[in-house]
């Protein structure tokens, strides 16, 4: 006869978390490259390399971004904004003038062609996001963006485990 602490057998609740966490997991991942397919295709589309693209999003209603601003949210080294910045700036995407408060502080300003770049960007991205709404019924929309808001802080809460 065996003793029941000797059964190492699995319990449902793990099968099923585990099966749970490798799907969740294969989701993010696939959201991931998807988000990663369309900047590739809007990079091609806008004839600028992502990073450049990428730093071009950020803008948004933003007049003036900092290097070191830009650094953290794009999370690369300064040297790298450096180059991303000469890109913009040889596209005439984008100035750099002297921080009137500080000289020591360049900030990055869209220039005109960078600001109708900017917003046929943004407007190609409410498209975007309205098409892929428009995938699912109203009420599914509802449930989709209120599960991504618990997912969001979700992870936001794990994150803040990990520092």
């Amino acid at each position: 006869m065996l003793h029941t602490m000797n059964d190492q057998r699995p319990d449902s609740a793990d099968v099923l978390l585990g099966y749970q966490t490798r799907r969740l997991q294969d989701l993010i991942e696939e959201i991931l490259r998807c988000c990663k397919e369309r900047t590739t295709h809007l990079s091609k589309k806008f004839d600028i390399p992502e990073a450049e693209l990428r730093c071009l999003m950020l803008f948004g209603e933003q007049r003036y971004l900092t290097a070191k601003g830009i650094s953290q949210s794009l999370d690369v080294a300064k040297s790298r904004v450096t180059k991303i910045i000469s890109g913009l700036i040889h596209k005439n995407l984008v100035e750099s003038i002297d921080d009137p408060k500080d000289a020591r502080i360049k900030l990055i300003g869209l220039t005109p062609v960078g600001q109708r770049r900017s917003k046929e960007l943004s407007a190609l991205m409410t498209d975007l996001h309205q098409e892929l709404l428009l995938e699912f019924e109203p009420e599914q929309r509802k449930m989709v963006i209120s599960c991504l808001e618990v997912l969001r802080s979700s992870m936001e809460a794990v994150k803040n485990q990990m520092v």
